[in-house]
Formats: structure tokens, sequence, C-alpha cells
């Protein structure tokens, strides 16, 4: 068992990281080269990628297996993982499921259509509270115990 982790803006690496320490579990953090990601961890390996549009989700992709635990908030990275029986977690601390996943990508679809209208969403993005960080965490707890 092994984490993957979309990490070039996920919120939640030094929680990942504590929790992959107390349970002994590596954990593998793909970027690309716009993001310059360290840790002096010897459980933590970083992979860096070419700045293509999916370079990292290929990379977490072709390393998934059904044991391992995967974040991300791409929600197509997801549904391949799903595919490969991986558990997939957002970092906002909900599981992707196999009944879930399509009703987020056709929504990811709309919303994209809207924006090509250049029509308003009439919102703004919520910002990350430490709330989100506790039900990450419990989320992340759960897969690994």
């Amino acid at each position: 068992m092994k984490i993957l982790v979309d990490a070039d803006a996920c919120p939640v690496k030094d929680i990942i990281i504590s929790c992959a320490k107390k349970y002994g579990i590596p954990v593998l953090m793909v970027t690309d080269v716009t993001h310059i990601l360290a840790y002096d961890e010897d459980f933590v390996s970083v992979q860096t990628v070419d700045k293509g549009a999916d370079s990292a989700d290929l990379v977490i992709a072709n390393h998934a297996t059904p044991a391992d635990i995967s974040i991300t908030a791409d929600y197509g990275l997801a549904a391949l993982l799903l595919a490969k029986r991986s558990v997939v977690i957002h970092p906002n601390g909900f599981f992707y499921s196999a009944e879930t996943i399509d009703r987020m990508l056709f929504e990811r679809h709309v919303s994209r259509e809207i924006r090509k209208q250049r029509k308003s969403r009439g919102g703004k993005i919520k910002k990350r509270t430490t709330a989100d960080d506790v039900q990450f965490l419990k989320t992340l707890e759960d897969a690994l115990s």
C-alpha cells in the first residue's frame, strides 16, 4: 500500500505526510515542473513531470494499484483510479465512488460549457477551513485503518 498524491494544488500535503508517518506508509507526490517539492522524510518521494495537461495524472494512474489510496481533486483522474479499483479521496474529505463519479464528470462538463459561453456562475469559491482539514484527516484515517 502507498499513498499517491496529485500534489500540484493539493492543500492537504502536510496532513497526508503526518498520517503516512503515523501508519508507516510510503507517499508518492506527483507534481509538474512549475511546483518545487522537497521532503526530508525517507518515506516521501516526489516525482516531477512535464507541464503537459495530463502528465501528472498519467503517472499517478500508472502507479496505482487496488491496494493504494490516491488523493486528487481531479474528477477525470479519480475516474481512472476508480477503474483501477484504488481508493480515491478528494482533498475536501470525501471518497469518490463508482456511483457518484459519472454525475461529477457530467457537472464538470456542464460547468466547462457555461464558462465557454462566458456566463457567470454567480458565486465564489469557498475558502478552505479548518473543518475541511479535519474532515479530510478523518476520511484518510478511515481509509488507512
